[in-house]
């Protein structure tokens, strides 16, 4: 990778360098010894600890010189991730050539660059310094922004402001110029009478100077952005639309300055004037650039939904009394306060009262979520009726709300595999239409009739204006900010932009069961009581005697007597019989629990409960019995409860037309009836965490692109061998950090919505891409002339530019659509409907 010349060094006192490998202090000498030897380097401070250099410089040193040095000496310097604004970009030639700029720079690993968004993702151990003069160089104006900060942010909002008001401005400024200066040129050939009202009263020569006058003001107070970048871009041999506009205006506009002041050194029935050409086409383009600035910020609206769900302030227990404090000064471990309708300010832990938490704003789901004693609570979610007191277990950055709200931005910023043709043309685009233009103007030269040179002009000025690639860079860029903001809406955050692509090929979901179809814990789902007992009295000794044991099934009886409110009673000489079961005594009776083995052991007949018995195993429930005193008390079964929105979410993956597979490591026998209960196309039955991978991997090979939904520790490594992977959201952390897509409604309803929407997404984008390619492919040989021996047709430069102008509003309408997605789920349709209403 080469350098830039003008780049090759670094002003600065002390550079800092993040350093891996290092185990001990002689590991910390020979870095310190390596950096000393180089040039310019004044002093080394290694810490082993933090696994940092710090180097004080006298001299200018290439840090990227520092970062070989470091690896020459066996350690490495980790790529680190830089984020950028970039200012000045206008079309996807832009895009492509600070792209290209950034690669260029060494240390560089990966740059992408995003033209909605306006912002240069990079990663590599170059420092943010050296890309921002990168980008210079490049014509365009760049500043790092902080790892942390949000597309929201304060200084974005004001500088995209200050942006828009100054295209207002510009905007009607050309429009109030230009209107009389159209009506003078275009007026004499609409309206009757009006050519000879002019002759009569200011006479064509007059006519000409207020054009000339009036046109010269459009170009050098509105239209003096075009030539203030296109013309340096030119020089550079890197021209881009605004060096289009500025070629094609200033061609009409000194043609027409030629025939209106040394007319004679025209050929005869050449002398024309094209002021209003010139006009109308900065006023045109001014005004598409300030539909396109107002569509660009309706694109990102979902992030500033989210970062309105953000409190401001909060109420802390400080020194015995309660303060109100900015949201920053409150640090993990304080005690908050907050009243009932308010936003929670940070994720915390309840201490004290109760209440419901409309958590919809995360999950999707619109049922408030009961609060009391160690409930977690997730800032930016709603208090309803109670107050509550909680302790703040994160801030700032690590709460859910922060992490989401980064999740999507970096979704939005993310380049799809789909956008490469896209760059590979675009790069070449600008210079191809240049010269398009001058051969258009050569044709018409040579072998156009008379006036050969006014024609010529004309349909070059067409072609420099009507080719420029302003959709084609918003095509998929816009698609992707609305698609994923969308998504967050709805529950699902797209983690990494390639998913968005990949999902909607998928053929076979593959469902881990435990957690993701299933609640994720044992409870008890049955219990039948013989004749001559009671219910509350057998559940009471039943478990008594399962409070001894520690199996998940024993858990959930207890807790299923607890909550029915069963006062549970003393046991003693508890026993547990292998492989048969246990027993106690409980107010001096016998009490055995088991399997139907050990009923019949203890010479016990359990016919009585064979009906139900074969309908519990039917449904994949394993069934116990219970004996009180030596008779047979009871029937009781505990199974883990499918989800109450997994048979609608399976039922909606089907209707997309894929195939759902549930991979687990229960038993055959259970794992088919459940698959039976739900519909499930194929079952993977007694797998061990580690056998999951290669289930996953079976899966791929017979039917295609596979996407994986799972939500244990265990599943991480499906989820990352799957095509797509999916995390349920109330997972555990690492699940979630091996997942392409995280679904925050904690149930199978995000998928068929992920999906679904994947396939919007990438329809969206390649409307765009088919309208913006196929605009520029049919459009540049009519505007070059190519209708003109057949039919007659010319395109007036005016029409071009009109028509450039609305191919970018078009290419943005089009992505605001996917603003109005509803999901497969008809339910979570019409709630999300009422949210964004």
């Amino acid at each position: 990778m080469s350098a830039l010349t003008h780049q090759e060094s670094i002003l600065a006192t002390t550079i800092s360098l993040p350093i891996e490998g290092m185990s001990c202090a002689s590991c910390v000498g020979r870095v310190e010894k390596a950096l000393g030897k180089v040039p310019g380097v004044d002093s080394v401070t290694v810490n082993l600890t933090t696994e940092r250099a710090d180097i004080k410089v006298l001299a200018p040193v290439d840090r990227q010189t520092l970062v070989n040095t470091v690896e020459a000496a066996g350690y490495s310097v980790p790529a680190t991730a830089i984020d950028l604004t970039v200012a000045g970009m206008t079309c996807a030639s832009c895009v492509g050539r600070v792209q290209k700029a950034l690669k260029a720079v060494p240390g560089v690993v990966e740059a992408t660059v995003n033209l909605a968004t306006e912002r240069a993702h990079v990663r590599g151990s170059t420092d943010p310094n050296t890309l921002v003069a990168a980008i210079a160089a490049a014509g365009y104006t760049a500043q790092a922004i902080d790892a942390g900060a949000s597309a929201d942010d304060d200084a974005a909002n004001e500088r995209k402001d200050a942006e828009r008001a100054a295209l207002k401005r510009d905007l009607t400024l050309a429009a109030v110029l230009t209107l009389p200066v159209f009506m003078l040129e275009m007026g004499s050939h609409l309206i009757p009478g009006m050519h000879e009202l002019i002759l009569d009263t200011i006479g064509a020569q007059w006519n000409w100077y207020i054009q000339f006058a009036l046109t010269t003001l459009v170009l050098a107070v509105p239209g003096l952005r075009f030539y203030r970048l296109g013309i340096p871009a030119l020089f550079r041999l890197a021209p881009d639309m605004n060096s289009l506009v500025a070629v094609g205006t200033f061609a009409a506009y000194a043609y027409s300055l030629v025939a209106t002041f040394t007319p004679s050194l025209l050929p005869a029935g050449t002398v024309n004037v094209y002021y209003e050409a010139a006009a109308v086409i900065v006023t045109l383009i001014l005004l598409g650039r300030f539909l396109e600035a107002r569509a660009k910020g309706r694109t990102s609206e979902a992030i500033k939904r989210l970062v309105n769900l953000q409190a401001k302030t909060a109420r802390v227990q400080r020194d015995g009394a309660v303060v109100e404090i900015p949201i920053t000064d409150v640090a993990a471990g304080d005690i908050l306060e907050v009243r009932p309708g308010e936003r929670i300010p940070v994720d915390g832990k309840v201490t004290q009262g109760q209440s419901y938490v409309d958590e919809s704003m995360i999950t999707g789901e619109p049922i408030p979520v009961a609060k009391t004693m160690n409930s977690k609570l997730v800032g930016g979610t709603v208090n309803q009726k109670g107050a509550l007191s909680f302790r703040a277990t994160a801030v700032g950055g690590a709460t859910v709300l922060s992490q989401i709200i980064r999740m999507v931005e970096q979704a939005q910023g993310s380049k799809l595999p789909i956008q490469t043709l896209v760059d590979k043309v675009t790069m070449w685009f600008v210079p191809a239409v240049m010269a398009a233009a001058a051969l258009t103007f050569l044709v018409w030269i040579v072998f156009g009739p008379q006036p050969a040179l006014t024609f010529a002009l004309v349909n070059a000025v067409a072609v420099l204006i009507i080719a420029c690639p302003c959709a084609m860079g918003l095509a998929t860029p816009t698609s992707i900010m609305v698609g994923t903001g969308r998504g967050a809406e709805l529950g699902v955050l797209f983690r990494k932009g390639e998913a968005l692509q990949l999902l909607k090929d998928a053929t076979v979901v593959a469902v881990d069961k435990t957690g993701t179809l299933t609640e994720g814990r044992p409870t008890l789902t049955d219990l039948n009581i013989a004749e001559g007992f009671k219910r509350e009295e057998v559940l009471g000794r039943i478990a008594a005697v399962e409070a001894k044991s520690e199996h998940p099934i024993a858990r959930a009886i207890v807790e299923a007597a607890s909550n029915e409110g069963i006062v549970i009673p003393d046991v003693s000489n508890f026993e547990s019989i292998t492989g048969f079961g246990v027993k106690a005594y409980v107010n001096g009776e016998q009490v055995d629990v088991g399997a139907d083995r050990y009923m019949r052991k203890l010479g016990l007949d359990v016919d009585v409960f064979s009906e139900t018995a074969e309908r519990l195993g039917n449904e994949g429930k394993t069934p116990l019995y219970a004996a009180i005193g030596g008779r047979l008390a009871a029937i009781v079964a505990v199974a883990d409860p499918i989800k109450v929105t997994t048979p609608q979410a399976i039922a909606a993956l089907h209707k997309l037309g894929l195939k759902v597979a549930m991979i687990t490591g229960d038993n055959r026998r259970t794992a088919e009836a459940i698959a039976r209960q739900l519909g499930i196309d194929e079952v993977v039955a007694e797998v061990l965490p580690e056998g999951k991978v290669e289930a996953v991997r079976k899966l791929k090979a017979e039917h295609g692109r596979l996407a994986f939904v799972g939500d244990g520790i265990n599943d991480a490594p499906a989820l990352a061998e799957a095509d797509v992977g999916l995390a349920v959201g109330t997972g555990t952390d690492i699940a979630i950090e091996a997942a392409d897509v995280v679904l925050m409604s904690g149930n199978l309803m995000g998928v068929p919505t992920a999906i679904a929407l994947s396939r919007a997404t990438i329809g969206n984008i390649r409307q765009n891409l088919f309208w913006a390619f196929a605009y520029n492919t049919a459009l540049i040989p009519v505007a070059a002339g190519a209708l003109y021996p057949a039919l007659g047709i010319l395109m007036s430069p005016i029409f071009a530019a009109g028509a450039m102008a609305l191919s970018s509003v078009f290419v943005l309408g089009n992505a605001l659509r996917l603003r109005g997605f509803r999901p497969p789920i008809e339910e979570t349709a019409e709630y999300s409907q009422g949210q964004t209403a």
